[in-house]
């Protein structure tokens, strides 16, 4: 470690190859924590590098646990969390939404770090048991369209850098592996981001991968396509600047998004969404995120046209029959 430390002071950056041997031998435990914390701080006060964050991410792979999904070409729709909005789980609704069109959805997620509910509260919220063994996954995704891997089953490695990440109280380079690090690998991804600085290293990274995808912001720090605001899209073939109204949508206010002070209050709103009882703003905040989503897996489709299917899913009652069929499976 000391090699690698050395060589961050003098401000160089580290390899994939050097990051991925970090996090292997933090996981056999070859470091003291007071050696992690020097590492995880150099690299957030300089930023970390592309390679630098994909050799992490390799190492991650490599360790966690495998999940072939691959026949179904899901898509997995994630935000990385962090954007101080405390908004109602609307990813998560997103991606009942875009199962009840019909698509296969892999959704990774965890327990929320700075808000009320992440994915995996909304999800024990419903009585969800967490699962990773291949036969309840493949039935999942089959029968419901919907799978959900829950990240603590999956990202062994995480538990290694747990208390020094607890301890040092600052974001490090691992908040931003969450949303990379899916362990059935999905052909398609819509990630949303807080700010344009992390825009350009997902879409930096993404391509590296390989994975089509589509990375949402909304300048006013949502990550995801919140309607409060100009939101902007890139993907591998263009970047664009939309208004909520160049979709057919009203600008909606911050408020009516907030999730609540409770998990329960922010379950409620989910369940309001899929049940169609939600108020416009909520409403309209998924059927445009499954719209984004929808249009990575189908980019021949106008982002009306994805607009329309996501809308239909809501309103004829496929995304909640997919949601209970989930429940029914998952419970």
């Amino acid at each position: 470690m000391k090699t690698y430390l050395t060589k961050l002071l003098r401000h160089e950056e580290l390899s994939s190859d050097e990051t991925r041997q970090i996090l292997l031998d933090i996981t056999e435990e070859k470091y003291p924590s007071e050696q992690i914390a020097s590492l995880l701080a150099m690299l957030q006060l300089r930023g970390v590098s592309i390679d630098e964050l994909l050799g992490l991410r390799q190492a991650l792979m490599e360790t966690g646990v495998p999940v072939d999904l691959s026949p179904y070409k899901p898509i997995d729709i994630v935000g990385t969390g962090g954007d101080g909005k405390n908004t109602f789980n609307i990813s998560t609704c997103s991606c009942f939404v875009v199962a009840g069109a019909g698509y296969k959805v892999a959704k990774h997620g965890n327990y929320a770090a700075t808000s009320v509910s992440g994915a995996s509260t909304v999800m024990q919220q419903h009585g969800v048991v967490f699962k990773s063994d291949r036969d309840s996954l493949l039935r999942s995704i089959e029968e419901s369209n919907m799978v959900y891997l829950h990240a603590q089953l999956f990202a062994k490695a995480m538990k290694f850098v747990g208390p020094v990440r607890k301890a040092v109280q600052f974001p490090t380079v691992f908040n931003l592996l969450g949303p990379m690090i899916n362990p059935c690998r999905p052909a398609y991804q819509l990630l949303g981001v807080a700010n344009l600085e992390q825009m350009r290293l997902y879409v930096n990274a993404l391509n590296r991968l390989g994975i089509r995808y589509a990375v949402v912001n909304s300048l006013d720090g949502y990550d995801e396509i919140s309607l409060t605001s100009e939101f902007k899209i890139a993907t591998p073939d263009y970047e664009h600047l939309y208004r909520p109204e160049d979709l057919g949508f009203k600008t909606v206010s911050q408020s009516s998004l907030y999730g609540g002070d409770t998990a329960e209050k922010a379950a409620k709103i989910f369940d309001d969404v899929l049940e169609n009882k939600a108020t416009p703003a909520q409403k309209q905040a998924v059927v445009a995120n499954s719209a984004a989503a929808i249009k990575v897996m189908e980019p021949q489709k106008s982002f009306e046209e994805c607009v329309s299917i996501a809308l239909e899913s809501v309103e004829s009652g496929k995304a909640l029959g997919c949601f209970r069929k989930f429940l029914e499976i998952n419970r």
